[in-house]
């Protein structure tokens, strides 16, 4: 069962990837670098209470195969790709960046939290459709996970 340290764990990291979502929509929208970005987002929020290394791993990771992450999940796609949100194309990537590389993070954590990210940030049904893609996705890149039924775990 899940302990206090835990739950710490997880709002950390739900932080992270709140700051890195909003990272990687400026560094997709205004092209600024990525050094540049992560020294604002540290110097301009409180950082106390966020996963920073998971913040950049996030932020790095996903800039650094935006294609290939692209390439991942654009067949799932029921629309071309440069027609999708900016939102929704940024948590399509760190969604499917998670899935591919963090196998420690259980694929209902990545989902839900992207879901969650997508109804805060996105437009009014972009959620389902974020969750629809990743729940997709998950079943390819997950398949024994998934395929078990593994219960949610670590965030």
């Amino acid at each position: 069962m899940a302990g206090p340290g835990h739950n710490l764990l997880a709002a950390r990291r739900r932080r992270a990837r709140h700051y890195a979502m909003q990272a990687l929509y400026q560094w997709y929208m205004a092209g600024a670098q990525l050094n540049v970005i992560e020294a604002e987002f540290r110097s301009d929020y409180d950082f106390d209470k966020v996963d920073g290394e998971y913040f950049s791993a996030v932020l790095h990771g996903v800039a650094a195969d935006a294609d290939g992450l692209d390439e991942a999940f654009t067949p799932l796609l029921d629309r071309a790709l440069h027609d999708l949100d900016p939102i929704e194309h940024t948590l399509l990537r760190m969604g499917t960046w998670e899935l591919r590389e963090r196998i420690d993070v259980p694929y209902k954590v990545v989902i839900n939290e992207a879901v969650a990210l997508a109804k805060k940030f996105g437009a009014t049904d972009g959620h389902k459709y974020i969750n629809g893609v990743l729940d997709k996705l998950a079943r390819e890149l997950r398949k024994v996970e998934v395929g078990a039924g593994a219960p949610a775990g670590r965030s």
